[in-house]
């Protein structure tokens, strides 16, 4: 235990504190002596910043780092910036008169306020354990959105606590990646061309190739501030032109097949079952010249199905709801949607080859997987879909959630934006061995 500097009684002796040792004791004493010879304020600060100033640690460190940068240390206490507790206002003001009027280091220790009492130093040699924080009792956890869209569905059967970072928390800002503002320039470029030739059966496949580069080049320099480089920008503008190159000619042979009009895209779709409120847009939505029949197409710029076999494999797991969400919210508003397509957008090496479903009111089963990119699904499947839409939504709004499990598929994890704060997340199987 440390004693007093001076003998005299009326200065009476440091307490323990953690901080406080012999070498600190010589340092404040060194500073005292050091203030009083040519009175520099940086002494003085060192003074106060010592925990044998009489005043607490956090309070000196607060009241010198508001200080104005040229400020003396007793200005800076004098301006009373700090909203301090009596007892804590006292000391300060204690260390400050003390420092302002004594005449030495003698009568400035005799004048130091007494530090407080503290707890015993722990001895280093010892190891010593905090008590545990007791559990905080938790709540059920519900939805605070008064909607829901496809895409929340699909995160939250993908993985429960991707929503629950995702909707529930906001937990991370996404800013996007060049991958995403790549399909939103794309969708952009595509809604125009459609907005000005709804019906390509009459144009040209020259009109509609330049006009769709256009479209493309116009698209990407609305939105080259989301790529991080301009290298990045050109190669993603480069890739998007030859891609819409393919679109063209695709678009092109299915408008000579069988003519057909672009009813619109980016169309809002709204549908509302049992209560809960649905909201989503359609990229393209065409109705046949011919039969009146109508078919919704989504454009993918990312991964998709390889197979209609696959996709519809998704419906029935319930693992995929975008379709079949646009399919009820078209019906409700009187279409007869008689196919579902998703068009890929990603390789612009590869041809358009859509993944196209025909709706059906029975699909029959073949018993062996065809591999191909048309296939068949059924309403009872779209309706299977309808009816897991609601129990979900009914488990998100219900109140009963305690727990968000983690996804058991680590593919899942790989562009998730919350991996790193995620410590249930699966280990791929070569990591997991690596570890």
């Amino acid at each position: 235990m440390l004693r007093a500097f001076h003998k005299d009684d009326r200065f009476p002796p440091l307490k323990t504190v953690a901080v406080q040792t012999s070498a600190e004791s010589r340092a404040f004493k060194a500073a005292a002596l050091a203030y009083f010879q040519d009175r520099r304020d940086t002494f003085a600060r060192r003074l106060f910043r010592s925990p044998f100033s009489g005043v607490r640690g956090e309070v000196s460190a607060a009241i010198c780092t508001i200080a104005e940068p040229k400020e003396s240390t007793l200005e800076a206490i004098a301006s009373g910036r700090l909203a301090l507790s009596p007892d804590e206002r006292d000391r300060v003001l204690a260390f400050a008169k003390a420092l302002r009027e004594a005449s030495g280091v003698d009568d400035f220790l005799r004048r130091l306020p007494p530090l407080e009492q503290s707890e015993p130093a722990p001895d280093p040699s010892e190891l010593y354990f905090r008590e545990p924080a007791a559990r905080e009792i938790g709540s059920a956890m519900r939805s605070r959105h008064a909607h829901f869209s496809a895409s929340s569905l699909n995160t939250y059967v993908e993985c429960g606590r991707k929503w629950f970072y995702r909707y529930l928390c906001a937990a991370v800002e996404d800013k996007g990646s060049s991958a995403s503002f790549y399909g939103t320039a794309f969708h952009a470029a595509l809604e125009e061309l459609h907005k000005e030739f709804p019906h390509p059966c009459d144009v040209a496949v020259a009109m509609l190739r330049s006009k769709l580069q256009g479209f493309v080049h116009r698209a990407f320099d609305i939105y080259a501030s989301g790529f991080e480089t301009r290298i990045e920008l050109e190669l993603q503008r480069r890739r998007a032109i030859r891609t819409a190159n393919r679109y063209v000619e695709w678009l092109a042979a299915q408008a000579a097949k069988a003519p057909f009009t672009v009813v619109g895209c980016e169309l809002p779709a709204q549908l509302t079952i049992e209560g809960y409120d649905f909201i989503g847009y359609i990229d393209r939505l065409d109705r046949d010249d011919g039969t009146g029949n109508v078919t919704v197409i989504d454009y993918k710029t990312g991964a998709i199905a390889q197979s209609a076999d696959e996709y519809r494999e998704k419906v029935r797991q319930f693992k995929e709801f975008q379709l079949p969400f646009y399919y009820w919210a078209r019906t409700a508003e009187g279409d007869r949607v008689t196919r579902l397509a998703l068009v890929p957008l990603k390789d612009a090496l590869l041809e358009v080859d859509p993944v196209s479903l025909e709706v059906v009111p029975v699909a029959t089963e073949s018993g062996k997987r065809s591999g191909g990119t048309t296939g068949l699904i059924s309403i009872t499947d779209l309706e299977r879909a309808r009816t897991r839409m609601i129990e979900i939504c009914r488990e998100l709004t219900d109140g009963t959630l305690e727990h968000f499990p983690v996804t058991e598929d680590p593919s899942a994890c790989r562009y998730c934006a919350y991996a790193n704060a995620c410590n249930g997340r699966p280990w791929p199987a070569q990591e997991l061995f690596g570890r």
